[in-house]
């Protein structure tokens, strides 16, 4: 069986702050929204998941998606 999901990437038009959550969500097939408040539910409810380093290393880890129009710069 093949995987035909795209590649795991920071979004570029539905970001709150690094698009990684959005990123996560689209490639799992979730509503954003949805994983938003998953996100933070779990980053304050639990412990053991120190949600904002989690994101920090994503963003620096997760590469961004290729911009589709080219009025988009790259920040």
């Amino acid at each position: 069986m093949t995987d035909l999901r795209a590649p795991l990437r920071r979004t570029r038009s539905d970001r709150m702050i690094g698009g990684v959550v959005s990123g996560l969500a689209k490639y799992f097939g979730l509503d954003v929204t949805l994983a938003r408040v998953l996100y933070v539910a779990v980053s304050l409810f639990s412990a053991a998941f120190p949600g904002i380093l989690v994101y920090v290393l994503f963003w620096i880890l997760m590469p961004e998606e290729e911009a589709t129009d080219p009025r988009v710069v790259s920040t």
